[in-house]
């Protein structure tokens, strides 16, 4: 009966141990599976600099934002960023296309592949940092307060214009740099013209711009020879955004500093009276 007995125990155990090799070896077999899956998955991944060659052309989101990006005479857009940007599609071996977007919604667009980058004085900010990958900085920028000229003597800085009411353009560093200097009288506008119409009708006290932006829209002879720049809220940088993790990042840092060694960078900054980043 012990014979018997141990018999079966012994049986048993043999039978626990194959079942539980067999489970083993299915569980590393399941394992491999997601482990395929995922180089498989890896290896489909395409770039954004191969997506851009193959559609043959760079979609780059902008606003009309003089001296940046504007439309000449015949409706064409020129400016800094414009000429750069074609600049370094020529080097991509792709044509450069300009989309006007809403600045507001620029990330949602970027993601969504409506356009491949953010091209257009964006100041390097956090939220920008979180949102998109981007590039090196590549101009000096500074947010200002525009107002008339008649009165901007009377405002030094922020604490002196808290009872104003001001305009700034939505979703933009002016924007970000009015709330954080406390003022309270705040609209959003859609442009950062609009902000400077605001202040031109009246209809706010004054406005926040990009300093790039009052250079190339105030004086004498423009629509605006009414307004000045009263002070500088802060002081900053632009950059290019790509998707988070895009190689197009890398690329275009490399070719914006094969244009800075060869001077063209410095040409078009001296054209449209801007200071390069790395000659501040």
């Amino acid at each position: 009966m012990k014979k018997i007995l141990c018999t079966i125990l012994a049986l048993t155990m043999v039978i626990l141990c194959f079942g539980a090799c067999s489970t083993q070896k299915e569980q590393v077999s399941d394992v491999d599976k997601v482990s395929e899956t995922n180089k498989v998955s890896d290896t489909n991944k395409v770039s954004d600099v191969d997506y851009v060659k193959k559609n043959g052309k760079l979609v780059i989101g902008i606003t009309d934002y003089e001296p940046m990006n504007y439309q000449d005479d015949n409706g064409e857009w020129t400016g800094f960023d414009t000429e750069f940007a074609i600049a370094v599609c020529e080097k991509l071996g792709v044509e450069a296309e300009f989309v006007e977007i809403d600045w507001d919604n620029k990330f949602t667009a970027l993601e969504s592949k409506s356009i491949d980058c953010i091209w257009n004085g964006m100041t390097i900010s956090d939220e920008v940092i979180k949102n998109t990958s981007c590039s090196d900085p590549y101009v000096k920028n500074a947010q200002v307060v525009v107002m008339a000229k008649d009165k901007a003597d009377a405002y030094k800085d922020a604490e002196s214009m808290k009872d104003l009411s001001f305009a700034a353009e939505a979703g933009s560093a002016g924007f970000s740099a009015a709330q954080e200097s406390g003022f309270e009288s705040l609209i959003e506008v859609g442009t950062q013209t609009d902000a400077l119409l605001e202040v031109t009708s009246g209809s706010s006290d004054a406005c926040i711009i990009d300093l790039t932006m009052a250079k190339a829209m105030l004086g004498d002879d423009t629509n605006y020879s009414s307004l000045t720049v009263a002070f500088e809220l802060t002081s900053e940088e632009y950059g290019i955004g790509f998707r988070k993790g895009s190689d197009l990042t890398e690329t275009v840092n490399k070719y914006m500093a094969e244009l800075i060694a060869d001077g063209t960078l410095k040409a078009l900054a001296d054209k449209y009276d801007l200071v390069l980043a790395v000659d501040a």
